[in-house]
């Protein structure tokens, strides 16, 4: 059962000791991974060919910001889905805000994101400079995936009926004229 793969982060930590020692590579990827969808399952195939194991680890509920309703599904639910794929070798939820202090605890030798967030400058939340800074300061790298690419938030908010459709169309028009960097 693929819920043997979810483990606790201390737990975690050791193994991927363990597999450091035998000079195993550990590719990590983190995120909310609330509406599972192809982008994610190709980008999770692709992050799995840098190394030995692939670690995914998941945000707790209680982190999750991607606005009303969200998650969908809870951390357990999302981290045990995540299990059932042949190409992750073991998940964990983080209860922290970010992954910075899961990649300083895990260490991991790759820390892969999609290709979306290449450009640091597009990040209005400044994570990802600081993920790279801590995945560097821990003697790994940070690697981007070209795979396909959706929004797990766009495919809710577009077919499942978060908002209504006055919102909706209120929301169209105002990413149409304001960009994010410009909401303080």
């Amino acid at each position: 059962m693929s819920i043997t793969k979810v483990l606790p982060l201390d737990e975690l930590e050791i193994l991927c000791r363990e597999h450091k020692k035998r000079n195993e590579k550990i590719v990590l990827c983190h995120g909310v991974f609330d509406l599972m969808h192809t982008g994610h399952i190709f980008h999770l195939q692709r992050a799995k060919k840098e190394g030995d194991f692939l670690v995914v680890t998941v945000t707790a509920n209680e982190f999750v910001n991607k606005g009303p309703g969200r998650p969908v599904f809870p951390q357990e639910l999302r981290a045990q889905t995540l299990a059932a794929l042949g190409c992750v070798d073991y998940v964990a939820v983080n209860y922290g805000p970010t992954a910075i202090d899961v990649i300083r605890q895990l260490k991991p030798d790759i820390y892969a994101k999609g290709g979306e967030y290449r450009q640091a400058s597009d990040d209005i939340t400044g994570n990802i400079d600081k993920e790279r800074q801590a995945v560097e300061s821990v003697g790994g790298r940070i690697f981007y995936t070209d795979e396909v690419t959706f929004s797990s938030s766009s495919l809710l908010n577009e077919h499942f009926g978060v908002f209504s459709a006055e919102t909706k169309k209120y929301l169209k028009e105002f990413c149409e004229h304001v960009r994010a960097t410009r909401i303080y």
